[in-house]
């Protein structure tokens, strides 16, 4: 009960930390949301005093106020499930941009990594049962993909698919002309969100899978040269229940361990692959928060991301400490 006790005073410790930064770092960049829409209405013509005060209070109307004094208001606001209002999106709600960009962050991303996972430790494993045969080649090929920077891996791929090819849409998340009313429940819909979601999949797998199938690769290695694996063999069990029931299950518990942590991390989604392919995430709400200076924006998607990672850490800290009693002690 002690090393529950302790993890979760140290994540409660962490979120408010986590908490904290969130709040400051945007305090801490230059600009101001208020002072540069004023400037894009002053582009048009004469701005009226009025609505330089309703600017000013809606979005930088704490800024009178002590740091202190903010911080307090933004704790209240956030107890309350208030993040503000964005301005690259004025006047829409932090909270709505975050929820319409989130599903599909999740299911694109969240697929993307779970394929990419279950092929890696898959293959991995394969590769590492027939070490030094002619498979050892797959590792140096994926990890060559891995290296490649994800926007020029999504920009060969739309120059070979979308452009050349034509086979594959170059932007977007669903065909604006068909559904020109925005997302719905609907299969017509749903095909054609999965239709633009493929090449961006591919990229995710692509440029993840190298990473699992060498980590996979080398425990296999390591759990093979292990005394009870050796026991197995001299007892004469069959070669496919000693890879599947002794080797593979004990060497990928490191593998299921990084991966419920990058589920955590699937929430941030790709900012770059998302950012090529116009993919209406929450990559790319980041992308236009940071671009625009929108401090509740980018407050609302950083904290988010917190939440999912520190929530995914946690929850694999307590199935560690249950499938494993050395971690409760030795923590």
């Amino acid at each position: 009960m002690k090393f529950y006790a302790r993890r979760l005073a140290f994540y409660a410790i962490t979120l408010w930390v986590a908490i904290s930064l969130n709040f400051l770092l945007p305090r801490l960049m230059p600009g101001n949301p208020a002072d540069v829409l004023i400037a894009k209405l002053q582009q048009r013509g004469e701005v009226p005093l009025s609505t330089i005060n309703n600017i000013q209070l809606m979005l930088g109307g704490d800024k009178d106020l002590s740091l202190w004094d903010q911080y307090w208001g933004y704790w209240g606001r956030l107890l309350s499930g208030d993040l503000g209002i964005s301005f690259s999106k004025f006047p829409a709600p932090v909270t709505e941009l975050i929820g319409a960009a989130l599903p599909w962050t999740i299911v694109l991303v969240g697929l993307a990594t779970i394929i990419s996972f279950v092929i890696g430790v898959g293959v991995g494993a394969w590769v590492g049962w027939k070490r030094g045969t002619w498979v050892d080649n797959l590792v140096p090929a994926t990890t060559i993909l891995q290296s490649v920077p994800y926007f020029w891996l999504a920009l060969v791929l739309i120059a070979v698919f979308s452009v050349g090819l034509g086979i594959f849409p170059i932007i977007g998340g669903y065909d604006v002309f068909e559904f020109p009313d925005g997302p719905e429940l609907s299969w017509a819909f749903a095909g054609s969100a999965l239709y633009h979601g493929i090449l961006p999949a591919i990229t995710i797998v692509l440029g993840s899978v190298g990473g699992w199938l060498l980590g996979m690769r080398n425990m296999m290695v390591s759990t093979l040269a292990e005394d009870y694996i050796v026991t197995a063999k001299a007892k004469g069990l069959k070669p496919r229940r000693i890879l599947t029931a002794y080797a593979t299950r004990n060497a990928a518990i490191p593998s299921i361990a990084g991966f419920a942590i990058s589920l955590g991390f699937i929430v941030a989604g790709s900012i770059v692959m998302e950012q090529v392919f116009t993919y209406p995430g929450i990559g790319k709400l980041m992308f236009t928060a940071v671009q625009n200076n929108d401090y509740a924006l980018m407050q609302g998607v950083f904290l988010v991301i917190t939440l999912a990672v520190l929530a995914a850490n946690f929850i694999m800290d307590l199935v560690y400490g249950f499938i494993d009693p050395r971690a409760r002690h030795n923590v």
